[in-house]
């Protein structure tokens, strides 16, 4: 599976949507810092945040015994620039055009 592939496949879930929220409102937090507040089991997490590393969505760090789960924007930012900018870019120019035109019919 791409490395595509997998960041979609990663996004697709809501719980992982949600801990990757939650990791980018504070950074660096550990497996029982994550589960808190959370209706899935430790377990559950676990195989969310596996998927999500695997994904290169999450970076993880050892501190002694803890394990400190960050998030890595890169992969969305890729899909961003892959298929979202080249969208985006067309509705400005769309609009820059509207505005030019706009402008010199008020002249």
């Amino acid at each position: 599976m791409s490395a595509v592939d997998l960041t979609f496949k990663a996004l697709a879930d809501p719980s992982r949507r949600e801990l990757l929220d939650r990791l980018h409102a504070s950074n660096g937090q550990t497996l029982g810092e994550l589960c808190s507040g959370l209706d899935m089991t430790r377990q559950a997490v676990t195989q969310h945040l596996a998927l999500l590393e695997a994904a290169n969505l999450i970076a993880v760090q050892r501190r002694g015994r803890e394990k400190l789960h960050f998030f890595n924007p890169v992969p969305i930012h890729d899909i961003y620039v892959r298929w979202i900018r080249k969208f985006e870019q067309q509705r400005l120019q769309a609009l820059h055009d509207l505005k030019t035109t706009l402008e010199r019919s008020s002249l």
